[in-house]
């Protein structure tokens, strides 16, 4: 899944600030910055006079690229992300430790073997995707090192039975912190655990596990512009798997979610059709999942993808290319199956109000706020498209009943 698809910088710096900013550094007027990434001038100019408040995901990817920085440049760290004044959280250099441990090399304690079990680790993982899934990531934070570090033993401790089953649980793991890192904007950190989860991915003898992972270090390029890596990389290992027929429900879960990938790299690069050419033959796939027996592992531990997941794509899409009652007709014929998580329900959810914005219907994006900070409040916070749209609804003549509390809440305004 695409990352946070906003154009309002959420750390309390507007957007046309850090796109001014950033500009300058570069040693770049307004006109070489519209000429440099096919962005008009007037959009320029009215994110830097705070006339604009927010772009869509195209015209931020391409002002990335005029500028020669990196997406996350623009969007500034999600809200809710807690900081202490140091470079870095004590939790986060954890983490790095955790997926770039220390050079100097350090024997395992032989007595903690006793203690683990790959059932147990795998369940561990699972949980740990689940808690991510609800940006509950101050609960998965201290115990995800722990996690790494238990399934970097396992993987290198046993038979080669055993090797490979730790190393595929390694795999995940490095995953979930690569997931995580790209949350927090830190897209460095998130490819030495996705280089590294990978690796593991090659030792564990699972021919599923390193396309998941190209399908995150797919995101990860999203996040550093590299529009044209993350579409090659998707298409590759999907069309890899696609080689091999599509005759298990993890298999196509897995192919899916790189075709959707591949699809929001299509949008962010300007081709809409291509993304929905791209999206349709995504959705004929998710269709297969009805006839195939449901897979033997646990669902938390593959891609995230059926009917339901196109669809949200789908929304996504065409609120990004500016087509908002595309989007919430598209909405409307939307049903979400039982395991569709919490995260996914948040980005329809939040396209929904910004479609319903863009056609003037304040109310109702207002009322579909409302819904999401109820239902999953977490969430909310980590996005920045939601400060974007309640921003522009602030910015606008009529203020629903409602709006005020959502402006406090996300820190709007003060």
């Amino acid at each position: 899944m695409s990352a946070q698809p906003s154009g309002h910088a959420a750390d309390g710096v507007h957007l046309g600030d850090r796109l001014a900013r950033l500009r300058r550094l570069a040693g770049l007027t307004q006109e070489q910055v519209a000429e440099r990434s096919g962005v008009s001038i007037d959009v320029v100019r009215k994110l830097e006079q705070r006339r604009k408040h927010s772009a869509r995901l195209p015209t931020l990817h391409a002002l990335a690229r005029g500028l020669g920085t990196e997406l996350t440049s623009l969007l500034g760290e999600p809200p809710g992300i807690a900081s202490n004044g140091a470079p870095e959280s004590p939790e986060l250099i954890e983490l790095r430790r955790a997926v770039m441990p220390s050079l100097v090399p350090k024997a395992p304690a032989m007595s903690d073997l006793g203690s683990l079990s790959i059932g147990v680790l795998r369940q561990e993982i699972a949980d740990g995707w689940s808690l991510y899934h609800s940006a509950n990531f101050a609960q998965l934070f201290p115990l995800l090192p722990g996690i790494i570090a238990e399934a970097r033993l396992l993987a290198a401790v046993g038979t080669a039975d055993q090797k490979a089953a730790g190393s595929a649980a390694l795999g995940k793991a490095l995953q979930l912190a690569g997931h995580l890192s790209i949350r927090l904007g830190k897209t460095d950190l998130a490819l030495s655990a996705l280089e590294r989860a990978a690796s593991a991915a090659g030792d564990s003898g699972d021919p599923l596990l390193g396309p998941m992972i190209y399908g995150s270090v797919a995101w990860a390029y999203q996040r550093q512009n590299r529009l044209d890596d993350a579409q090659e990389l998707a298409l590759t290992a999907a069309d890899g798997l696609e080689g091999g027929k599509l005759d298990s429900a993890a298999r196509v879960r897995v192919w899916g979610g790189l075709m959707l990938s591949a699809a929001t790299s299509s949008a962010r690069m300007g081709d809409y059709d291509e993304a929905r050419d791209v999206m349709i033959a995504a959705e004929e796939g998710a269709g297969r999942l009805a006839a195939l027996p449901p897979p033997d592992d646990d669902g938390r531990l593959l891609s995230v993808f059926s009917t339901s997941s196109v669809r949200i794509e789908r929304v996504r899409l065409a609120v990004q290319y500016g087509r908002p009652d595309e989007a919430l007709e598209l909405a409307k014929r939307t049903r979400l199956s039982a395991d569709t998580p919490p995260s996914w329900r948040t980005w329809l959810l939040l396209d929904v109000a910004r479609a319903y914005a863009d056609t003037g219907d304040a109310e109702n994006a207002v009322r579909t706020l409302e819904t999401l900070r109820r239902v999953a409040p977490l969430w909310m916070r980590q996005h920045t498209l939601a400060v974007a749209i309640v921003t522009d609804l602030w910015a606008g003549s009529t203020h629903p009943a409602g709006l005020r509390k959502l402006a406090d809440y996300l820190g709007v305004i003060s």
